[in-house]
């Protein structure tokens, strides 16, 4: 068993890493906003981004964000290598970051909204929203509306929502959006999943309307692969677990892969609304296909933070 172990070990590591962008797309000119990118996938994307153009790491701790920028700086040769702070947990810095990036940045070409919490023990962020709804689906929802005008000027330009596989298991749960009834950390995320899922396709649709033929806003969402980084941080078991098979994982590096592709391959140009895993169309949950949920959840988006989106 040993023997064949070590005989199937490249391949199953192969398997593993998934696929690779094998874009070679220069962002000269161009700005890209990265959120959560002073960690894992985050900032292996702002590290291959930062070889084709400028990059601003959106960050809550800027203290690790800028050992992570430094970091970027060197190894790229690359000094537009920028971090603002950003805490997706509460949203007067969310609109503080988005008044302050709109008055020193003319242009947006790619917003990668990155960042997220799993398995957090309950908790609420400062405008009382459930952790994991908060910070992976409303943060980034409220972001993605203050910084959308400076991106259809740009265009073309791109949004890419990072989900997951784990979108699989979620639901919108309208009755308790916030587990106030009932709460499972495990399941939070997965809502939140969803939720960027159903963000993803209700934001193409209405970004692409009825007489646009070419998508010049593009939106689209992914899984990253299961990635051995720091997002199970929360979890004791799942920290051990992750450790112990970490051979089975991703990655940080492999984990961006699908990213950066959708932030820069040529062939997604004007390909909107879609779902992707290993760089290539990957299949979304009925769930996940659900247009009026979609609609819902973006008119309780709106709601809850008392923005008017239409």
């Amino acid at each position: 068993v040993p023997v064949l172990l070590l005989v199937a070990a490249p391949y199953i590591r192969r398997y593993v890493a998934g696929g690779q962008c094998k874009s070679t797309a220069q962002l000269e000119g161009k700005v890209v906003v990265i959120t959560g990118a002073n960690t894992g996938i985050g900032k292996e994307t702002a590290r291959d981004l930062a070889r084709r153009g400028k990059v601003i790491v959106a960050c809550r701790d800027t203290v690790k964000a800028e050992a992570a920028a430094s970091e970027i700086r060197a190894e790229t040769g690359n000094q537009q290598v920028i971090v603002k702070k950003l805490d997706l947990a509460d949203t007067k810095s969310i609109r503080e970051f988005a008044e302050k990036f709109l008055s020193e940045e003319k242009k947006l070409h790619i917003l990668i909204n990155n960042a997220g919490v799993m398995l957090c023990p309950y908790s609420k962020t400062a405008d009382g929203f459930e952790m994991h709804l908060g910070v992976n689906h409303l943060g980034h929802f409220l972001l993605t509306f203050l910084l959308l005008e400076r991106l259809k000027q740009s265009a073309p330009a791109r949004i890419v929502n990072v989900s997951s596989l784990a979108h699989h298991i979620g639901r919108i749960r309208f009755h308790d959006l916030h587990g106030e009834k009932s709460y499972n950390r495990g399941l939070a995320y997965c809502h939140s999943k969803l939720a960027n899922v159903l963000f993803t396709r209700e934001l193409a649709r209405r970004l692409q309307g009825k007489s646009q033929r070419k998508a010049e806003l593009t939106a689209n969402a992914l899984h990253p692969g299961s990635v051995h980084s720091e997002l199970v941080r929360h979890s004791f078991v799942m920290t051990w677990l992750w450790k112990i098979f970490s051979f089975f994982l991703k990655t940080p590096w492999e984990g961006a892969q699908t990213s950066i592709y959708c932030a820069v391959a040529e062939e997604l140009d004007s390909v909107t609304g879609q779902y992707f895993s290993d760089c290539q169309p990957a299949y979304v949950s009925p769930r996940g296909r659900d247009d009026e949920t979609a609609k819902k959840l973006w008119s309780v988006s709106c709601e809850l933070l008392g923005i008017q989106w239409d």
